[in-house]
């Protein structure tokens, strides 16, 4: 064997199923034979030689199997009797996010049903619409709503008209108001600079400032009645001319299923021609439930429409009327009154606002503070 080994080869041995038996299997020879092995190697023998020597066990070639039932719980056949281990259930594993994904799949597939019946809605409507303007189809009439509803947009028609005309009116009036104070002002400086003249252009300023002072006051009532009529015409008239486009859409779909089941209640019958009908019968009774409480949203809107109409412009009439007939009639005392009545505030337009302190100090206060800001003669 060194003889090999000094020549670089190398010596295999072969194992066979009888030396790997004969290998696993104890001793059995007495301890003579043993202690020979022992000795020729040079190791030394133990000091008892009865003690046992470890045998060595057969290495497994497989897993061993176990035979159970899937969804049952699993238990080691070693530790089958041991109180302290616990049947583990076998579940499907989940992975992190899972719940999330499964979210996210049913959110998707409700956003795809209502695509799909978003367009099946857009395409009956516009064959609707198509069919009723060829005078292929008919259409849900109701004639006194409708005279209503036709009503209300030429009053729109006709008070935006009014509007326009009130806001240019108060366009042009301040103008003239503003010139009439810048010529005020100018006749008091020649009044000054005039004494031949001084009578005359004083006269002149102070008719100037008088009317400047009651052309703020009738400006101030304009502008109410602009704001005032603009409410109404854009805003509680537009509120109820939106519901009115809700419900026109709404008669629209009401009349698109409406054809629908018609057309299809007049097929042959059979079993896939049923199950349309019963789908179209109660898509028809959603669209006409839809249909018929708009209806009377529009109603219950025109009716209340109509009053407030009533209660605003005879409030905006009146005080425009006395507004203007008193401002031009030179009655200032009737002018003032006609604000106060309609409780409407002026603020003068070259009058800056109070400051935080002057409104959170006494009267004394605001007092002095007036007395220190007042010009010096």
């Amino acid at each position: 064997m060194d003889g090999d080994l000094s020549e670089g080869g190398m010596q295999t041995v072969a194992l066979n199923e009888n030396a790997v038996n004969s290998e696993s299997q104890p001793l059995a020879g007495g301890g003579a034979s043993l202690q020979n092995a022992m000795s020729n190697s040079g190791i030394s023998s133990p000091s008892s030689p009865s003690q046992p020597i470890p045998v060595s066990q057969n290495r497994p070639t497989s897993l061993p199997q176990y035979p159970h039932n899937p969804g049952s719980s699993y238990t080691s056949p070693a530790n089958a009797n041991s109180p302290a281990m616990s049947p583990i259930p076998l579940a499907t594993p989940t992975t992190p996010g899972s719940e999330n994904g499964a979210a996210v799949v049913r959110s998707g597939a409700g956003k795809m049903e209502s695509i799909k019946t978003w367009s099946i809605s857009t395409y009956k409507c516009t064959k609707q619409l198509i069919s009723e303007k060829l005078g292929k189809s008919s259409r849900t009439i109701d004639t006194e709503l409708e005279g209503q509803i036709e009503s209300l947009r030429d009053t729109q028609r006709k008070y935006s008209q009014i509007l326009r005309l009130a806001r240019a009116l108060s366009s042009h009036f301040y103008h003239v108001v503003q010139t009439q104070q810048q010529l005020g002002d100018a006749f008091a400086d020649l009044a000054q600079k005039s004494p031949e003249l001084q009578e005359e252009f004083i006269y002149n300023a102070e008719t100037q400032r008088t009317l400047t002072k009651n052309g703020e006051t009738l400006l101030g009532a304009l502008n109410f009645f602009v704001s005032s009529v603009n409410t109404l015409c854009n805003k509680t008239m537009e509120d109820t001319l939106l519901t009115i486009k809700l419900f026109e859409s709404a008669r629209i779909e009401y009349d698109a299923y409406r054809s629908d089941l018609e057309m299809l209640s007049q097929q042959p019958r059979s079993e896939v021609s049923s199950i349309k009908l019963e789908e179209a019968q109660r898509n028809f009774s959603m669209y006409k439930a839809h249909y018929d409480r708009l209806r009377a949203d529009v109603a219950i809107k025109l009716k209340f429409l109509d009053e407030n109409k009533v209660k605003v412009m005879h409030k905006q009439l009146l005080l425009f009327h006395n507004a203007v007939s008193a401002y031009f009639s030179g009655n200032q005392t009737a002018l003032e009154a006609t604000l106060k009545q309609f409780n409407i505030k002026l603020r003068s337009p070259n009058t800056a606002p109070p400051s935080w302190l002057e409104q959170s100090v006494p009267e004394t206060f605001q007092t002095i503070f007036g007395t220190l800001n007042s010009p010096t003669k």
